[in-house]
């Protein structure tokens, strides 16, 4: 995938010289709507993926934030609609050639912790990729980064430390917790999920690893977020349902706003 073509085409659609960029998961969009700042769609742009799943729209806004100027992309790319890992890592790639410091992921995930319920808002603090395969796979883009980059600290401990005294500050309450990434699109059976509780995942998703690696090869400083959604399989009598994802997820974008616009107005780059 030609990400310096990309990138020259998003430059020239007036975007450039980004601090941060934000990844907003499944019916978490509506944040880069409450925002202003220069707008460009996925289309517009040769050779960019499109996302073809419900809560993703497929646009990139740029808007200035406290000191920081933003990047958000409002519908993210997944390995389960077809796409190649080199298309679903392109934000973080994208953001790197843009400039971008700092890498703010946020999803939809199933809750596998018994203390979590759904609308909690949980700081990522690791990650297990549980997909059977690795974006870094292939020749090395040595433009981005090394051919063993490590993966000690994923996210930044110091990005997960501001998120808490953030939501302190707000009154919102966060968990945090171990986020395992699958393929989907099928969701787990209650068997897999126990098993993950016994590897330690405390929440289940099928996006946002890939790109944390992706990131953390090109040198960006991650943070991430799960919206939890729903309990995972075995853990709820309910079935699970993308319905249930969006339903929760309009419920919280209230608190979910305020805590990722209180990041981006305090965090320096």
């Amino acid at each position: 995938m030609d990400y310096i073509n990309l990138a020259e085409q998003i430059k020239r659609k007036g975007i450039d010289n980004i601090d941060l960029a934000v990844v907003l998961g499944s019916g978490l969009g509506f944040l880069a709507d409450e925002v202003d700042g220069k707008t460009v769609t996925y289309g517009e742009i040769k050779g960019f993926p499109k996302p073809t799943v419900e809560g993703h729209s497929g646009k990139m806004v740029l808007s200035k934030i406290g000191e920081n100027n933003v990047l958000f992309f409002q519908g993210r790319f997944h390995y389960y609609e077809g796409y190649s890992m080199k298309e679903v890592v392109v934000f973080p790639r994208i953001a790197k050639l843009l400039g971008a410091k700092t890498y703010l992921v946020t999803n939809a995930a199933g809750g596998i912790n018994p203390d979590f319920t759904p609308g909690d808002l949980m700081v990522i603090k690791d990650h297990l990729n549980l997909m059977g395969t690795n974006p870094l796979i292939g020749k090395n883009y040595d433009i981005f980064g090394p051919r063993f980059p490590d993966m000690t600290d994923a996210y930044n401990p110091e990005l997960r430390k501001l998120m808490f005294e953030i939501g302190d500050k707000l009154g919102i309450d966060l968990q945090s917790g171990v986020y395992a990434a699958l393929t989907g699109p099928s969701y787990e059976t209650p068997s897999e999920i126990k098993m993950f509780r016994i590897l330690g995942a405390d929440a289940v998703g099928m996006s946002t690893v890939p790109e944390v690696i992706a990131a953390r090869h090109a040198g960006l400083n991650v943070a991430g977020v799960s919206c939890i959604t729903n309990l995972a399989a075995g853990v709820s009598p309910n079935p699970l349902s993308h319905k249930e994802v969006l339903e929760t997820t309009e419920k919280v974008k209230y608190h979910f706003g305020k805590l990722i616009t209180g990041f981006l107005e305090t965090v320096v780059i």
